[in-house]
């Protein structure tokens, strides 16, 4: 059975690996979305959105152009999202308008940055989506 560590020892040991490892790329401090550069401790939490459209757009005959603009903004937000990293999946399902909805799972440090995101979602920052904010954790992931 291994001997218990003394809390001094383990922490310095923890210190010394992590001063080994490659230093991990800080997002600038000013995007609410990720944790403060040199924030001890601060980790990033999964977030899901379900995004539902709006009464009016449940008919295929009632988008508009500004509609369909729109939605090139809300996939445009989440593609550049998903290559900086912090979109792990994002999608909808294949019905009809009344009965879609669509999901994002992302990474923020907490809850009001994960809000900010969600609200950033132009979908949502212009009233053809509605969105919901639940806390998540992916458990299983397809390799």
């Amino acid at each position: 059975m291994p001997l218990p560590l003394h809390p001094l020892l383990a922490s310095l040991l923890l210190a010394f690996s992590a001063a080994l490892l490659p230093a991990a790329e800080t997002p600038p401090a000013s995007d609410p979305t990720k944790p403060a550069p040199g924030s001890a401790g601060a980790k990033v939490r999964q977030w899901v959105y379900v995004l539902r459209l709006v009464p009016r757009l449940h008919q295929d005959q009632a988008w508009t152009e500004s509609d369909h603009a729109i939605i090139g903004r809300h996939f445009a937000h989440l593609q550049a999202a998903t290559k900086s990293g912090q979109v792990i999946l994002a999608g909808r399902t294949m019905e009809p308008g009344d009965k879609t909805f669509g999901l994002v799972i992302f990474e923020a440090a907490d809850e009001s940055a994960a809000r900010v995101f969600m609200q950033s979602d132009p979908s949502v920052a212009e009233k053809i989506m509605t969105a919901e904010l639940h806390p998540y954790h992916v458990a299983l992931q397809r390799k």
